[in-house]
Parts: C-alpha cells; structure tokens; sequence
C-alpha cells in the first residue's frame, strides 16, 4: 500500500462491509479514575440491560474494535475502551492491572451499568484483563468473558528464565505524518494482509505535538506494568478461548496448562489461518464466533 496522508484515499480499495463498519460511529466520552482522564467509545449508546466491552491489547486502543463492533448482533450497549497509558487515555506513574481493572469499573459507574449482565472480550493483554476482572469483581455479573489469543501461564511459572517478545517502541518524534504512519509496525510481528485494516488503526495511533509526530501510547508501559506473576485466575462464570492457528504466543505449553487448568469453565476455538493479531488476520470469522457465543451467553 502507498501510504498518504488521506486515510480515505488509503482504504479505498477496502471491503464494503469494513467501510460500513467504520461509518458507524461510536459515541466518544470520558471519565476520570484516581483523577486520571479514561476514554472510551459506546455503539447502541442507552442500553443497560445487557453489556459488552472490548478490551485491547498492549499498545493498542479503542478503535482497533471500529470494523468489528458494528458487525456484532447484540441488543445492548457495546463498549470499547482506552487503556491508562494507550489511545486517548492518560499516561501514568505507575502501571497495574489494579489500575487496568479500575479504569473499567470507572466506565460501568459513569454509564450506571454496574448491575448490567456483562460480557467482556479481551485480545492479548485485554485478555488478561478479562480474566481478571472476572475474578477480582464478583459483584459484577459477568455472564461470560472471552480471551483472544492470549498466553497464560501456570503460577509457578518462572519469569526469570522468560524471554520477551521486545519492548514497546521508545517514543521518537516523526518530521511528516507519512513517515511515521510508515513505521507503523505489529508487535509481536507478523504478516497481515489485510492492509486497510492496518491503515486504520495507525491514523488513530499516532498524534501531532509540537515536538512533530508520535505514537500515542507510554513508552514506559511495557516495562512498568506489574504483571501478574504468581497470579492465579479463579472465576466463576462460563469462558472462552479463541486461539490463532498460526500464533506466535501460544506454544504447546502454554496451550497444554490451559486445558488442563480451566477444562471445566473455558470452551476453546481455534481460527486456523489467523495469527496473534486475530482482529486483523480474520475479522469475520471473529465475528462469526463472537455472534454465535453472545446468544448462548444472553438467552
């Protein structure tokens, strides 16, 4: 793809149903946890019977959710959010998945939706997340919630000997918003052929400062981050594994200590052509799944 400045220009060759998709526009709004600004976007804004939110992953944000929400037969309110340090969210001190976690509950309180039946659907890190709000927050009725490729290791897993899939890029200002839109990369990286629906998610990756051109997120996250070593995920309610067949962040393992883990709660699913970045690798077939599921978890 030849990129330019005109992000209509780019995806013009784009999918019908993926333009569609992204006229669709969500509802932009935002709340504060701690005293710290949280973004986030609803689609069939006004629903509170019935929730579902959408959790990215690391480095990632909430229009990474733009081709997909609209698409997904639900009668109730759709959710993406910003996560603290990423998108149009805040950038902290410190990182958790404390905060992570207290930035949702800050959107369910703002919209009034913390008796609402709710599902949660989380790629990578977004995943985590899921996992543990639904294991933290048991006054919340999550009927459901679903991990998108997402690796989990057992508890005793020793994170000294872990080798990292890399660092988030350190923040560099970009003379041209071209330049930087062409340093946009994946990560971990793959190969994803469906370049409209990269194209779209770098516009609203970077921002302009007075510096020049940057990526939104905080270069500092990656490593500040408390991750959940020692962690053990204890939840109640149904959930769901989709793993990508050609993903680099699942190895035997990880898979085998899954299912053997969570064999009586969590039903998993594998997209055979899709990578880690299944959003991007296999959209519809994600939504496919994701439609199929919601009407078993909000009969």
């Amino acid at each position: 793809m030849n990129i330019t400045e005109s992000l209509v220009d780019d995806i013009k060759n784009s999918p019908s149903w993926f333009k569609s998709s992204i006229r669709s526009k969500a509802i932009v709004k935002n709340t504060t946890t701690k005293g710290q600004a949280v973004s986030y976007q609803c689609w069939n804004n006004g629903h509170t019977e019935n929730i579902l939110l959408l959790i990215h992953g690391t480095g990632a944000h909430k229009k990474w959710w733009d081709p997909i929400a609209p698409l997904i037969s639900f009668r109730g309110q759709i959710i993406a959010l910003d996560m603290p340090g990423m998108g149009d969210s805040d950038h902290r001190t410190e990182y958790s998945f404390e905060i992570l976690m207290h930035a949702v509950k800050s959107i369910l309180k703002e919209e009034g939706l913390l008796k609402s039946k709710i599902a949660l659907v989380g790629h990578s890190l977004g995943g985590h997340l899921a996992g543990f709000i639904a294991s933290e927050l048991k006054q919340l009725n999550i009927v459901n919630f679903t991990m998108i490729d997402t690796p989990l290791r057992p508890p005793t897993y020793d994170y000294k000997k872990h080798i990292s899939a890399g660092p988030l890029r350190k923040i560099k200002f970009y003379k041209s918003k071209t330049e930087i839109l062409n340093r946009f990369r994946l990560l971990p990286p793959q190969e994803c052929n469906n370049d409209w629906y990269l194209r779209y998610i770098a516009e609203y990756s970077i921002k302009h400062t007075s510096k020049g051109w940057r990526w939104k997120f905080d270069d500092t996250l990656f490593h500040s981050l408390k991750r959940l070593h020692g962690y053990e995920f204890k939840f109640s309610c149904p959930a769901l594994f989709i793993a990508g067949g050609k993903s680099l962040l699942l190895g035997s393992n990880i898979m085998k200590y899954m299912r053997e883990a969570f064999q009586d709660k969590m039903r998993f699913i594998t997209v055979k052509e899709g990578g880690h970045h299944l959003l991007l690798d296999e959209p519809l077939e994600l939504v496919d799944i994701l439609n199929t599921e919601l009407k078993k978890w909000f009969r």
